[in-house]
């Protein structure tokens, strides 16, 4: 298992988008000034998709103008589009992320578009960011399944994760969506993916919604990943899969990590903190089970 590993909070973006009330933007700023005190090295600030498709992240520009951004801290924001990369550069971000589907019909579903056209899309992008010294991170959705389709080829997610990776993605996240994955299938998925990407540029993204996030992130370590996507209180949740919770909880991780002996450089109670605040302006529990039980 490796010695150190970096979270990549995504709490701010992926936890937040999908909420049906509109959170106030200083309620986000100062969730992510927050969340940059407790250690964190890689914190998702926001996305520059267009308002119309995800209202709650209208004020993206608002947001990452607002922050105190920390040094030695990333703050990361995804962009679907050329026109969203120039937004986004307008404000200074640095660091990008772009996505894409393992599987064709969620990709067709969720952005009108079929894999190769989504990859299409991302082309320019990638070669701005890479004439402007940004650095571009990839996201990899439904690895280890699709509400829409079911299984999804293991063949399949490596080919979409190479293709990011030759593009010029520095680092892949690989995502369960929908929380479907279990421990031998999430071990395998990231073999086979490690095969062709190297292991140092991996990361996995996994929701909890049938509670095996955990076990899949310990088979993920134990495989040799050393990035882990989570979000504070484990917030966010995939519209589309039946049952959906959120993602895994931060505090949960670092947990883990603390008992396993693997360095984060987190303060796990500045976390908790920091995710029984944010339960409280969305006005409901934390799903973080190490909060819950520090009450």
């Amino acid at each position: 298992m490796p010695p150190r590993v970096r979270i990549v909070e995504v709490g701010a973006r992926d936890g937040l988008q999908n909420e049906k009330t509109i959170i106030p933007t200083a309620t986000k700023i100062e969730l992510i000034d927050r969340l940059s005190a407790t250690g964190l090295r890689t914190i998702e600030a926001t996305s520059f998709v267009s308002p119309k498709w995800i209202p709650q992240l209208a004020d993206a520009a608002e947001v990452f103008s607002g922050i105190a951004r920390k040094p030695g801290v990333s703050y990361p924001v995804l962009v679907p589009n050329l026109q969203g990369y120039e937004r986004a550069r307008a404000v200074g971000a640095d660091e990008i992320a772009v996505f894409a589907a393992a599987s064709e019909a969620f990709s067709r579903k969720n952005i009108n578009a079929s894999i190769d056209e989504s990859i299409e899309r991302f082309a320019p992008v990638l070669e701005r960011a890479r004439a402007d010294g940004v650095k571009v991170r990839g996201y990899v959705s439904t690895v280890l399944g699709c509400p829409y389709q079911g299984e999804v080829p293991v063949a399949d997610v490596v080919h979409v994760a190479q293709r990011l990776h030759t593009l010029g993605c520095y680092e892949i996240s690989l995502g369960d969506t929908i929380g479907i994955g279990t421990p031998g299938k999430a071990r395998a998925m990231l073999r086979a993916v490690a095969g062709e990407v190297p292991m140092a540029a991996l990361a996995v993204h996994f929701h909890d919604t049938r509670g095996q996030a955990l076990a899949n992130i310990l088979a993920c370590l134990e495989e040799g990943v050393a990035v882990v996507d989570s979000a504070v209180s484990g917030t966010g949740g995939c519209p589309y899969a039946k049952g959906a919770t959120g993602n895994v909880a931060s505090e949960d991780v670092v947990y883990m990590l603390d008992g396993l002996g693997i360095a984060t450089g987190i303060d796990l109670p500045a976390l908790i903190a920091t995710g029984l605040w944010l339960s409280a302006q969305l006005g409901r529990e934390t799903s973080s089970r190490v909060a819950r039980a520090s009450l």
